[in-house]
């Protein structure tokens, strides 16, 4: 009817509604976070599909509060908490709690921050923080950069502005020269670097690999070959990719010295910082960034070491010039004559939700020192691991950790190594189907390893000693058994 006001839809008029969904919501997590003991329910696959597949989506509940507590008894009762500390697998943080306020004025006011008449102020407080962000980073006043949706977003847009700066400064035609240019990197960069160079249309073998040292980090001499080897095949370096916190190892690349020949070279130069941001407001491990500052551009993931709800990313650029080479204009949404600010011009993404407030609130309520504290501790927690590893005659580390990731196993005198790499993943699937610690996985030259990721401060070593045990548990048991036999067969 003409007139009429939808129940269902958030205005000054259904307030009552979203205060009780809200109030229902939280209530429903807090009693969940209250009971949980263990960071995964350990429901396979096949139970959690049944239940999904058995609810009707063309017959609703009609009152919030059956869905929720539908939701809870599907999601919440099976989800995989951060915030336990044993889960030690990923590059998941627990979060900040200002940051979660910050989501519920986000999601009720919906803004979007491409464009000035969507989002006024957040335009303003986005850019602040870009600045805020670039200030760490050691940047000048000629900085800019975006929020994005994570760091393989960030790592895409800064490949995209090395891929248009590149073109611009050689004489040749874009569709002969494109497939020309190269990207160098380590094996040891994110797969997002390999996964960017298909999306920009290069050549397929476009990603030069660029030996390490023998603690996994780039090899300046090594890229130096590298880069003659390029121009002697007729290519055209295009980028230089860094790491600053690999995903495996930690490891963050000796920056400072491939910044110099990037400079010397006038190759674009990006760090992905993704996980090492968090030493930007460390105060005991800012050094390990030095050199950071002469990069053209520096991939950020708050929602990793800042301790921010996902999804909270920034791509940060030295020159903010460089960002106009991709910007496109709408007269419907951004024209060239707009006189306000419109980060549209400049993000790959056009509706974009306002995730800079999370970090806005995080640090105008607890202070970037005490995120620093936090992702110190981290890495402290982590050190202690590696001792505890160590002194373990039942396990062994495959190297020193650098930040707060951890490559180990579970391998008795009597285990000989092809064994263990067959018992390594599947003692992993069995812990994750126990639910009471999650560790990650991966392969490291040719070798089967588990992983400790610590993200949570306020994971102890007690907890970790736990891990270790259960783990030792388990893999007595399943070679008890022989189950590497069964595995193998």
């Amino acid at each position: 009817m003409e007139g009429s006001v939808s129940p269902h839809l958030f205005s000054g008029s259904t307030l009552d509604g979203y205060t009780s969904g809200v109030w229902h919501a939280s209530a429903l997590l807090a009693d969940r976070v209250k009971a949980v003991r263990q960071p995964y329910s350990g429901a396979t696959v096949a139970e959690l599909q049944d239940q999904v597949d058995a609810v009707d989506l063309d017959r609703p509940l009609g009152d919030t509060g059956a869905a929720l507590h539908e939701v809870a008894r599907l999601y919440l009762d099976n989800a995989v908490w951060f915030h336990e500390p044993t889960y030690v697998a990923h590059l998941n943080c627990p979060v900040a709690i200002p940051a979660l306020s910050a989501e519920v004025l986000i999601s009720a006011v919906n803004s979007s921050v491409d464009t000035w008449d969507q989002s006024a102020t957040g335009t303003l407080i986005e850019r602040r923080l870009i600045d805020w962000t670039a200030g760490r980073i050691g940047f000048g006043p000629d900085a800019d950069g975006v929020f994005t949706s994570g760091g393989t977003q960030s790592n895409l847009q800064g490949l995209l502005l090395a891929r248009e700066e590149t073109l611009a400064h050689i004489e040749e035609d874009r569709a002969t020269a494109i497939p020309k240019l190269r990207i160098l990197a380590t094996a040891e960069s994110h797969f997002s670097v390999g996964k960017s160079a298909g999306i920009l249309g290069l050549a397929a073998d476009a990603v030069v690999g660029v030996p390490t040292d023998d603690s996994g980090r780039m090899d300046p001499g090594a890229l130096a070959a590298a880069l003659a080897g390029v121009r002697r095949d007729g290519a055209v370096p295009m980028a230089v990719v860094a790491t600053a916190g690999t995903t495996d190892l930690g490891r963050i690349d000796p920056v400072d010295a491939i910044a110099v020949i990037c400079a010397e070279q006038g190759i674009w130069f990006h760090v992905d910082a993704a996980y090492g941001c968090g030493l930007l407001v460390s105060t005991r491990r800012r050094h390990l960034l030095d050199g950071i500052e002469r990069a053209d551009s520096v991939t950020v993931d708050f929602h990793k070491s800042f301790f921010q709800p996902v999804s909270c990313s920034a791509l940060v650029v030295r020159r903010g010039e460089t960002m106009r080479r991709i910007a496109v204009h709408a007269d419907y949404l951004n024209p060239r004559t707009a006189t306000v600010p419109n980060q549209v011009d400049k993000s790959l993404q056009t509706t974009r939700r306002f995730d800079a407030l999370k970090l806005w609130m995080t640090l105008r309520t607890i202070g970037s020192e005490q995120i620093g504290d936090m992702f110190d501790a981290v890495v402290d927690r982590t050190r202690d691991a590696h001792r505890l590893v160590e002194a373990d005659p039942d396990f062994e580390a495959l190297t020193a950790p650098t930040l707060s990731t951890l490559l180990f196993r579970f391998r008795p005198a009597d285990l000989d190594v092809a064994d263990c790499d067959t018992l390594m993943p599947a003692l992993r699937q069995r812990l994750f189907h126990g639910g009471q610690a999650i560790v990650a996985g991966t392969t490291v030259g040719g070798h089967y390893w588990l992983k400790f990721t610590i993200l949570n401060p306020n994971t102890t070593n007690e907890n970790l000693t736990d891990v270790l045990n259960l783990i030792r548990e388990i893999g007595r048991e399943m070679l008890g058994r022989n189950e590497i036999a069964v595995v193998m067969a």
